[in-house]
C-alpha cells in the first residue's frame, strides 16, 4: 500500500504540473522516478491514465475521472495525518500557495520568509501568478487575492485594505494636462490590466457622503498583464494608470509619478488570502493565515513613513 500511494501520488502531481519533469520537482525526485511510478500505477490498474506526447502530457478521461476523485481523498489523509499530530509539535509536510506576482515579490516574500525560519521542517512551495487559479483543481491549500471577491466556495479571511491610486509621469501631466475630472479621462491615453478587460470601468468614491459611486469606460490603447509593466510604462510617459498604492509608493514617494486626479478616489481593493473549504483546518494552513494577518494588520509596509526610495532607471 505504500509503494501504491506513492504512485497514486506521483500521477496526481503529474496532472497538476502538467509535466513529468515539474511532478518531479514537486515529489523532490528524479523525472524518471515520477515516470515509473506512474506506469506502475497504470500496469496495476489495467488502463492508460496519461496521453504522452512531446510536448505535453494530458490526462486521458478515465484518468481525469481516478484524478478527481483521488484528489479529495488524497487532501483528506493528508488532513488527518496532520490533524492526528501533536499540537505541541513541528510543522510538517508540504503547504501549496499562490499569490500576484507584484505583491508577491514586493512584499509577500519577506512574509514568507521569516515563517520558512520559524518552521524549518515544513515544506513551502509558493507560485506566482497575477491569474486567479483554481485553487481547489490544482491543489492549492491557499491563495492571495486582491480585489473585490466574488462568490465562490473558497473561504476568505481579510489581511488588509489596498487603496488604488490614478498617476502619471510628471513629464506626461506637462504635454497633456493632468484630467479636470472622472469624465475627462476619456481624453486622455490611458494604460489598462489585461488579466480583466481591454475595456475596464474605472470605479470612483463617492464625492459626497450619502453619494453613489461614479464609473468611467476606458478604452486603452496598451493593456498589460502585470502591475509593474503598467507602472514602467506610466513612468515612461504613455499615459495613465490606475493601479493599487503598494505597486506605486515608490514611484510616487521618489517622484517618477504624480498623483493623476488628487481630488477623486478610487474605490479600495482589499488583500485577502483565500482557501478551500475544510472540516478540520491543518495546522499548517492555520498557522500560515494567522501569520500573514499579524505581518499585514496596523499600518502595511507601502503605507510606512518613509518607504524607501525606487531607484531610479536609466532612460535610453
Amino acid at each position: 500500500m505504500t509503494h501504491r500511494h506513492d504512485d497514486i501520488l506521483a500521477f496526481i502531481e503529474v496532472v497538476k504540473a502538467g509535466s513529468f519533469t515539474a511532478a518531479g520537482a514537486r515529489l523532490a525526485v528524479a523525472k524518471s522516478v515520477v515516470s515509473d511510478r506512474v506506469r506502475n500505477l497504470e500496469n496495476a490498474l489495467g488502463i492508460e491514465l496519461l496521453r504522452r506526447t512531446t510536448r505535453s502530457v494530458t490526462p486521458t478521461e478515465r484518468g481525469q475521472d481516478f484524478f478527481d476523485r483521488m484528489l479529495p481523498l488524497v487532501q483528506a489523509m493528508a488532513d488527518a495525518v496532520d490533524a492526528a499530530s501533536d499540537a505541541e509539535g513541528p510543522l510538517t509536510g508540504r503547504l501549496r500557495m499562490t499569490a500576484p506576482i507584484s505583491f508577491g515579490m514586493e512584499y509577500l516574500t519577506p512574509v514568507i520568509t521569516e515563517f520558512a525560519r520559524q518552521h524549518a521542517a515544513l515544506e513551502i512551495a509558493l507560485d506566482f501568478d497575477d491569474r486567479a487559479v483554481d485553487i481547489i483543481g490544482q491543489g492549492y491549500d491557499l491563495a492571495l487575492r486582491i480585489g473585490r471577491l466574488s462568490d465562490s466556495a473558497l473561504m476568505a479571511r481579510k489581511l488588509c485594505d489596498s487603496d488604488r491610486v490614478v498617476c502619471c509621469s510628471p513629464d506626461y501631466a506637462r504635454q497633456h494636462g493632468r484630467p479636470q475630472d472622472i469624465d475627462d479621462l476619456v481624453n486622455h491615453a490611458t494604460i489598462d490590466y489585461a488579466n480583466a478587460h481591454a475595456s475596464r470601468l474605472w470605479s470612483f468614491a463617492p464625492s459626497t457622503p450619502n453619494g453613489t459611486p461614479r464609473t468611467i469606460e476606458t478604452r486603452s490603447r496598451i493593456v498589460v498583464n502585470n502591475g509593474e509593466a503598467l507602472r514602467d510604462m506610466a513612468i515612461a510617459g504613455l499615459g495613465i494608470i490606475v493601479l493599487p498604492r503598494f505597486i506605486v509608493a515608490k514611484a510616487l514617494q521618489s517622484g517618477e509619478l504624480i498623483d493623476a486626479l488628487p481630488d477623486m478616489t478610487p474605490l479600495p481593493d482589499a488583500i485577502y488570502a483565500v482557501y478551500p473549504p475544510v472540516r478540520h483546518m491543518p495546522r499548517k494552513l492555520r498557522a500560515m493565515l494567522d501569520h500573514l494577518a499579524a505581518s499585514f494588520a496596523g499600518t502595511p509596509p507601502w503605507l510606512a513613513p518613509d518607504p524607501k526610495p525606487a531607484t531610479k532607471k536609466p532612460r535610453r
